[in-house]
This record gives structure tokens, sequence and C-alpha cells, in this order.
């Protein structure tokens, strides 16, 4: 007999020096330089990869009120071949499969030489930070079955 729907811990009360560490590196790549428009389609690429319906619901919403197109959101699954996404976008969005599904294997020279042609030095390694963090809050929000409840501001 399968369980399902069991309370699961609550990452914010139980968990919160995590989520206090975890929102260190959120501020960080929040301010480091990566346009806020890559840095939404980054979380929400990564989110939709890893399944995580809080984070996707979180960040698609952050995006529009950030003033992110709907069209773009929609389209952001066929980014590989889509031209409302720039180079640099594609480069970046890449690099987010890249690393996020390394199950599959490692990132490869050719997505390591594709992003570097549009990042470098730091910002190549802020980008992989963004990545990073996304992807664990992915596997917190996963795990601990988060659900995203959106408060009008």
């Amino acid at each position: 007999m399968e369980i399902q729907h069991i309370k699961r811990l609550s990452l914010y009360s139980e968990g919160a020096g995590i989520v206090k560490q975890m929102l260190q590196m959120e501020q960080y790549v929040q301010n480091c330089g990566l346009e806020k428009s890559l840095i939404h389609l980054v979380k929400l690429r990564a989110s939709q990869l890893n399944g995580c319906t809080y984070c996707i619901q979180m960040h698609q919403h952050e995006a529009v009120s950030s003033g992110e197109e709907q069209e773009r959101l929609d389209a952001l699954s066929t980014w590989e071949t889509n031209v409302l996404f720039s180079g640099r976008e594609k480069a970046a969005l890449a690099w987010t499969e890249a690393i996020t599904n390394i199950q599959e294997g490692h990132a490869s020279d050719e997505a390591y030489v594709a992003v570097n042609d549009y990042f470098e030095g730091e910002s190549l390694a802020n980008l992989t930070l963004l990545i990073i963090t996304i992807n664990g809050w992915n596997r917190l929000g996963i795990g601990f079955r988060m659900e995203y409840t959106h408060i009008e501001e």
C-alpha cells in the first residue's frame, strides 16, 4: 500500500538554518551583475527540468512581475530554436541544462565552449552559482513538497 500526501518537514521552521544559508546565496546571485531577465529564465528553466512545481509557479510569477513577456516564458521549453531568445540567453540556458542534467553525464566541452563565448571569468562563475542555487532550491522544494501560495502585494 502506497502512502500519499504525508506531512513533510516544514523547511521554513525546522530547516530555518538551511533557508538562511540558501537566502545568502540567493542574495549574492541577485546582486552579482547578471541581468534580472536572465536570472528569471535560468531559474524557470532549471525548475522545469527538475519538475519543481513550487519553483516553477514562483519564478513564473516573479518574471512576469518584473516585466518579462509571457510569450517568452511560454516558449522557454523551445529556447534552442526560438528567435525570442538572444545568443547570450541561449548560451546560459544550454549551460543551465548541462549543469542541471548531470545524471546524463558531465557538462560537455561543447557546452562549456558555447557558454564561454558570452560568459567568462567571474560572470561564468556567477552564472554557474545561479544554476547551483536554483537546483538546491528545487531539491528542497521537491523533497519537502513545498506549495507555492501567491500573495498579492
